[in-house]
């Protein structure tokens, strides 16, 4: 489904990914780890064609995703459709008036009609226990509750694959307990699911593979969940404990 063959990235000429070649399947469930700046959030950008490598491959679905594409409405609209991404900072994607014109924001942006709209929005909102929000500003909610409106604002396209930067961060407990639950669920509907992640702790379970990176920008090990956290002398020598 989806395949990075030689992809490298540099911000003004600092390299941030160097030769990553990775190929997941529809339906896994991958976590990234790795100490900060290794590339995650990078590589996280680049599946979902916010940044575009500086060279290498970026197949999805048995199609090459370049810049000329993504700068074609049609098939950005439609890219976008199939991948969604949460963002580590859950502000940087809410900018409505209200929760609900927020979630509805990407069905209306598609040319989905209002009753469709409706429907959705309302499933996604009952799925994140957030009906009671519908009128609220995104501004005025709480961290776990911004959380929850950001990622109804993905759900609701019903993509094939999600991808969530850092999604624990800074999150009470119990908000990480119904985030697992969640994800668990979505990847048993058959979502594809992408994870950068810190909190070894909350996530256990959830995923049946690993992806490990290192200070120098390249991948060191591709292996199972439970196995490599296990591996605490790997993890401490490669400054990710």
């Amino acid at each position: 489904m989806l395949e990075l063959k030689d992809v490298s990235y540099s911000y003004k000429n600092i390299k941030a990914l160097k030769n990553i070649n990775i190929t997941i399947e529809d339906g896994e469930a991958v976590a990234f780890i790795g100490p900060n700046g290794s590339g995650k959030s990078t590589l996280m950008k680049l599946i979902n064609g916010i940044l575009v490598a500086d060279s290498g491959q970026y197949i999805f679905n048995e199609e090459k995703i370049t810049s000329s594409k993504l700068q074609n409405n049609t098939f950005s609209k439609n890219f976008h459709k199939k991948i969604g991404f949460v963002f580590q900072n859950s502000e940087t994607q809410l900018f409505c008036s209200n929760v609900y014109d927020e979630i509805a924001f990407g069905p209306r942006q598609m040319g989905l009609k209002e009753e469709e709209v409706k429907i959705r929005v309302t499933d996604c909102m009952e799925l994140l226990k957030i009906e009671k929000l519908q009128d609220r500003a995104p501004y005025h909610l709480s961290g776990g509750e911004k959380k929850k409106v950001a990622i109804a604002s993905v759900l609701v396209l019903n993509p094939e694959v999600i991808v969530f930067d850092e999604p624990m961060n800074d999150l009470d407990p119990k908000t990480k307990r119904f985030l697992k639950e969640l994800l668990i669920n979505l990847n048993n509907a058959g979502k594809t699911i992408i994870c950068s992640t810190h909190e070894f702790e909350y996530v256990s379970g959830i995923f049946n593979r690993v992806i490990v990176f290192s200070n120098e920008h390249i991948i060191i090990r591709d292996d199972e969940y439970e196995k490599v956290l296990s591996d605490r002398d790997f993890l401490f020598e490669n400054n990710i404990i």
